[in-house]
């Protein structure tokens, strides 16, 4: 009797280091997000570059504001490369003279490096540009003002400028790993980069990947707490029998 009760104590013990390895190892597991490859959209602020909060067709910059275009590949807007040129309103602005009831913005557009290129197309030079819109213009036509033709897919996300890249809008980029769902780690939104609505045109934080479920880990581990304290029933069945 003193042996069923310490084998069935040992059964209870084991299972539970079991389905605790299980859970350690569920958390632990690396999680890997997934890359696009998108126009990220920036904001020139004191000439430094920040990832914009708002996309380009939301986004109306005043008078002497610099707006900044990068073609990238990443999962979200912390690993977005920014653009490359100087966010220098007086030297992008300094041939375009002011103009009552207009305001001028600079622009500078980054074709990315051919790394960031899909389908064996070349990245374009670096150019920046000033545009002259009316004061109550976004950044979005300051940048159709100097840059098109621009494309944008059904959701306002900005997929090409001075038709660049031909084809291909905010794609997932094969190898990298799946992201979970939500905002912040996934699909390229029209408001900044890898998210859009009519935003910055950047991919920064869609949603992708399986979704939930319990894993493969976590199933085992409890299927194995089951699978022992079964035997230590049927061992304790067998003593009293």
């Amino acid at each position: 009797m003193r042996r069923t009760r310490t084998l069935s104590r040992r059964a209870r013990i084991l299972g539970t280091l079991l389905l605790a390895g299980a859970l350690t190892g569920l958390g632990a597991a690396p999680a890997q997000a997934q890359e696009y490859r998108y126009w990220s959209f920036w904001d020139g602020k004191g000439g430094s570059w920040a990832y914009a909060t708002e996309g380009p067709a939301t986004l109306r910059p005043a008078d002497g504001a610099v707006a900044g275009f990068r073609f990238t590949v990443s999962a979200d807007s912390a690993a977005a490369g920014q653009p490359r040129a100087a966010a220098d309103f007086d030297a992008i602005c300094a041939k375009t003279p002011a103009k009552d009831g207009d305001k001028r913005i600079g622009v500078v557009i980054d074709f990315g490096t051919a790394a960031d290129a899909s389908g064996g197309e070349t990245p374009p030079q670096a150019r920046t540009e000033c545009a002259r819109i009316p004061k109550d213009a976004s950044a979005g036509d300051a940048l159709a003002a100097v840059a098109r033709p621009l494309r944008y897919d059904s959701n306002a996300l900005l997929c090409a400028i001075a038709g660049y890249p031909k084809s291909g809008c905010a794609d997932q980029v094969s190898g990298s790993g799946d992201a979970g769902s939500g905002a912040s780690a996934s699909s390229p939104s029209s408001s900044s980069a890898p998210a859009a609505s009519s935003g910055s045109g950047t991919a920064a934080d869609g949603g992708g990947g399986d979704g939930g479920g319990p894993s493969a880990g976590l199933l085992g581990g409890i299927a194995a707490v089951v699978v022992l304290g079964a035997a230590a029933v049927w061992q304790a069945r067998r003593r009293r029998g």
